[in-house]
């Protein structure tokens, strides 16, 4: 994610979270805090960012912050596309956990982290100040082990093949 690609960014932002959503400084300050690692998912036809998804590596521990699709582009695998990015950049930096909140409410986007080995290990009560709703608290269990490895490798393979096909 580099500081030109905020504007687009900010469209979606604005279309999946509405008024409580982060501001065009948020993401410039996320983008130039060291701990941060932020991507855009870009249409290389019309050059158009599709997606965004970015963590905070905080020692060996990586906290998913955002992760966003177009509305008119969800269920098409970009979500987790971003998410196996995440991950491989959390291997290249040595994280050994990966953690997020997630809406209680959102269904899909569990069954995403829940396929990817992430586990429910708490709540927060009221996180969101949109609508007072409850966040998951989903952490992996160390990637490095084989069965996350393992997995996580399986699932990329997986991927590969269909969007190739």
């Amino acid at each position: 994610m580099i500081p030109k690609d905020i504007e687009q960014i900010m469209e979606i932002e604005s279309s999946i979270f509405g008024e409580y959503h982060w501001t065009p400084q948020s993401f410039i300050s996320e983008i130039e805090n060291d701990l941060g690692n932020y991507f855009s998912a870009v249409d290389t036809s019309t050059d158009q960012i599709i997606g965004y998804g970015g963590f905070w590596l905080i020692f060996d521990e990586a906290h998913i912050t955002t992760i966003a699709i177009r509305p008119n582009l969800r269920n098409k695998g970009l979500g987790e596309i971003l998410l196996q990015k995440l991950i491989d950049v959390g291997y290249a930096k040595n994280a050994k956990w990966f953690t997020l909140e997630v809406r209680a409410g959102n269904i899909p986007a569990q069954n995403l982290y829940y396929k990817y080995g992430f586990k429910s290990l708490g709540l927060r009560k009221k996180y969101y100040q949109d609508n007072d709703e409850d966040a998951l608290i989903m952490w992996t269990e160390n990637i490095w082990d084989t069965k996350f490895s393992s997995l996580f490798k399986d699932l990329k393979e997986k991927l590969k093949l269909k969007t190739t096909a």
